[in-house]
């Protein structure tokens, strides 16, 4: 199949889901996926030769507790659709995933598209607490000292006992 016909069928499929994205370059389209734990997710979706590729930056690399965090994501993985948790050269937690060209199609990608959001903001708050439990409870401490908001910290209230 031609590129340019791939590329109008991605085009085609996310307008019919009705997500927000940006189409970069030819191949390249930028999704923004809207969240509850995570105010949004950036996920790429890029034709290649033989899949289309599909990544979004969960959340960058955990300060503590890393045998903790990876123990999660790998007995996650087994429980992922289309995608799965990977690290990238620096350490940065991804989902990745790639779908074979005969399978790009608009159910195809909302199945692929909503794993990574029920993903990466489902399991956002439990990485961050796996793995930065101590920036958390220095950044609750700093913020009661100085009266300041405690809204987005309420998910790890039980931190703090």
């Amino acid at each position: 199949m031609e590129t340019d016909e791939l590329d109008t069928r991605v085009e085609a499929a996310l307008r019919e889901l009705e997500v927000d994205y940006q189409r970069r370059e030819p191949g390249q389209f930028l999704v923004t996926l809207p969240g509850t734990n995570r105010l949004s997710t950036q996920c790429w979706l890029l034709l290649r030769d033989h899949t289309l590729f599909v990544q979004a930056f969960v959340c960058r690399q955990p300060d503590e507790n890393h045998e903790g965090v990876y123990r999660f994501m790998l007995q996650r993985n087994a429980r992922l659709y289309g995608v799965h948790y990977a690290l990238d050269r620096i350490g940065d937690i991804h989902l990745i995933g790639r779908i074979g060209l005969h399978a790009v199609h608009a159910e195809e990608l909302d199945r692929v598209l909503g794993q990574v959001l029920e993903a990466a903001d489902g399991d956002f708050n439990t990485l961050l607490e796996l793995g930065f439990a101590t920036s958390i409870r220095r950044e609750y401490a700093w913020r009661s000292e100085r009266g300041e908001s405690l809204a987005n910290l309420r998910a790890f209230e039980h931190l703090f006992a």
